[in-house]
């Protein structure tokens, strides 16, 4: 029995990035080996088990054979005969096909170690073809590493894969797994840059394909394609370090500007209320967690009105306020700020420029939560009453914030 290290913590040690886990691969061995040592036995689909000290994955070298269409039709080879060699020669790029043995040496079959080097995210060979997946993770790898390139014979097989329909047999949920792990690295946009080099992000986002080349007002955007504008977005709050949720509705607030009418452009009258209608399809889809989906929808059907909060008189904030349930939501009102403000900086030469709408909302807040509904309540006949006399004093209050916050 020989246990390697193998994948991305070889990688990331040559790197010299941290590594936050590492996966091992035995060759030699079989179940009943493992089980015999005191492994636990957990995989489903292939043969894995967790080390009985430090519950670290060990997974028994194999083999794939493609049976069907997407990432579940495989036929799974584990045996004592299958070599270290043949195990790595299933993996998705050369950077993930390397191995460290237990002297520490280093075993690179494939050559991932020239091409970390040369900073180029290359398959391993042809069985890259049988897994749909690994169109997400090339293009989630190029948005964990933005220096990387995609080399040029594997984009050509990916854009095969493409076409041969294997993407369109992903499932929902691993589409999303792969899409959020993309949000969450260091320039999320190279992900969506290299979706479309291939033609997969027609597949699998179309409404947020089909921005790119759609204009806006240069005025009010130097960088006038709606899908360029989305992608500084999303990268912006990349470097903000938003949470997945904000970055999810970065990525999605402004869809409804891919069905604008031709004749409306380069404006875009009421794409809000289409953006938010996409988003919910979009959603749905793919199957996005709640908190990921509500933030979206809120952040695509009022990111206008949060943008235009300061000219807005005291009457039409409390109502946005409501719409927007900030006084329930406390939490959710402060992410839709963070996605508006990545928003409204996130155009070309617009990231210093200062933006006071979140100091604006959260003063009228504040003023708002300093009414005592439960007084207001006892002096009211009905239900209709306590709660238009409520939204009279809370308008009152927050007139009274605009005026000290205007001196």
């Amino acid at each position: 029995m020989q246990i390697y290290s193998v994948g991305g913590s070889v990688r990331d040690e040559l790197l010299g990035l941290p590594i936050v886990d590492r996966d091992y691969v035995v060759v030699g061995a079989s179940p009943q080996d493992m089980l015999a040592r005191g492994f636990r036995a957990v995989g489903k689909d292939f043969p894995v088990f967790l080390h009985p000290q430090t519950q670290e994955e060990y997974a028994l070298a194999r083999t794939e054979r493609k049976t069907g269409h997407g990432y579940r039709g495989f036929m799974v080879h584990a045996a004592p005969e299958v070599t270290l060699a043949e195990d790595l020669a299933r993996r998705d790029l050369t950077i993930n096909a390397m191995a460290r043995a237990e002297d520490g040496s280093l075993i690179d079959p494939y050559n991932g170690s020239a091409d970390l080097a040369a900073r180029v995210l290359r398959h391993v060979g042809p069985a890259f073809h049988e897994d749909p997946v690994r169109v997400l993770r090339v293009a989630r790898f190029a948005s964990r590493l933005p220096g990387f390139s995609v080399a040029p014979e594997t984009m050509a097989l990916m854009r095969t894969m493409v076409a041969d329909g294997e993407v369109d047999h992903l499932v929902p949920e691993r589409v999303w797994q792969e899409l959020a792990r993309g949000l969450m690295e260091a320039q999320p946009s190279r992900m969506f840059e290299v979706l479309r080099q291939c033609g997969a992000l027609e597949r699998i986002l179309p409404e947020l394909d089909r921005l790119f080349g759609v204009p806006q007002r240069a005025e009010c955007h130097p960088e006038v394609d709606s899908g360029v504008h989305v992608m500084i977005v999303v990268d912006l709050s990349a470097r903000r370090g938003c949470g997945l949720a904000v970055r999810w509705a970065a990525l999605l607030h402004d869809l409804g500007k891919g069905t604008t009418p031709d004749t409306d452009l380069p404006r875009h009258p009421g794409h809000e209320a289409r953006s938010a209608g996409l988003v919910d399809g979009v959603c749905s889809r793919l199957r996005v967690p709640a908190e990921c989906r509500d933030l979206a929808l809120l952040v695509a059907r009022y990111h206008g009105e949060v943008h235009r909060a300061g000219e807005l008189d005291a009457a039409a904030i409390v109502g946005l306020l409501e719409k927007v349930d900030a006084l329930r939501r406390p939490g959710r009102f402060e992410q839709l700020l963070e996605a508006c403000a990545c928003d409204f900086n996130g155009r070309l030469g617009w990231l210093d420029v200062a933006y006071r709408v979140p100091e604006v909302l959260r003063q009228a807040l504040a003023a708002m939560r300093g009414v005592d509904a439960a007084a207001l309540a006892r002096g009211c006949p009905s239900p209709t009453a306590i709660a238009a006399r409520l939204h009279e004093v809370r308008v009152s209050a927050v007139e009274t914030s605009l005026r000290v916050m205007a001196r």
